[in-house]
């Protein structure tokens, strides 16, 4: 399974569509991953109206995922106007590479998520609709609640698909950042990952984020892919 089915399949939309050469993403408004459309067959220009018909049927402004290998496609985009917004880099490693118990009463799994931890989503932008993806993902899937200073401090989705684990929406709190927390919850979601029976860990990050960048570099994790999206006014 490659790294774009794996994000559909750990962050599903709530309804794909086909219409034409396009899958056409109902996201909720859980946000650009979920409702972004890509080309899933040979198309033509005179395709891309087709897709922006049906992306508006469903209330949604226009907006496709560039991925490698989608040049053609970005550059019809282009031209009729379409701009680009957030890149986002795909960071995978081995989970043998990453695996390690954490310190006593520092990481917990946990499904169904907890309340503390809808709060923590909430302080980091992660609301109610993006909450919904995470459950409607199908197994196995679980949450990483990270503690330290005697209070909760981060939290983090993740789920498996094939032998690929992706985390989603990892958030550690301001005021508890850059103290290990985020290493020791990345630590545990690769043991989670090993024991789902995956081979190796993802996660996406926007090319924005180079605090998030800085952390999965320093785990050793590479760079195995990029999308962006093309995006205009209804």
């Amino acid at each position: 399974m490659n790294l774009y089915d794996v994000i559909d399949a750990t962050w599903p939309a709530a309804r794909c569509l086909s219409r034409g050469p396009w899958k056409i993403r109902e996201g909720l408004g859980g946000g650009s991953r979920v409702s972004a459309t890509t080309a899933e067959g040979a198309w033509t220009e005179d395709d891309i109206p087709l897709a922006e018909t049906a992306q508006a049927e469903l209330g949604q402004k226009p907006l496709f995922m560039i991925r490698d290998g989608d040049g053609r496609l970005d550059a019809a985009l282009d031209a009729r106007g379409y701009h680009v917004a957030d890149a986002v880099t795909i960071y995978a490693a081995p989970v043998a590479t990453l695996a390690r118990h954490t310190p006593p009463v520092t990481t917990f799994r946990l499904w169904p998520m907890l309340e503390i931890q809808r709060e923590l989503w909430a302080d980091g932008g992660v609301g109610p609709e993006r909450l919904a993806v995470m459950e409607r993902a199908p197994f196995p899937k679980t949450t990483v609640l990270g503690r330290i200073n005697d209070r909760a401090a981060g939290t983090a989705f993740i789920a498996a698909a094939g032998e690929t684990a992706m985390l989603h929406a990892l958030h550690v709190i301001p005021s508890q950042r850059r103290q290990g927390i985020a290493t020791h919850m990345m630590r545990e979601a690769a043991r989670w990952a090993q024991d789902v029976g995956a081979k190796q860990l993802s996660v996406l990050v926007t090319q924005a984020n180079a605090d998030a960048a800085a952390l999965y570099a320093s785990l050793e994790m590479e760079v195995v892919g990029h999308y962006y999206y093309r995006s205009k006014q209804a």
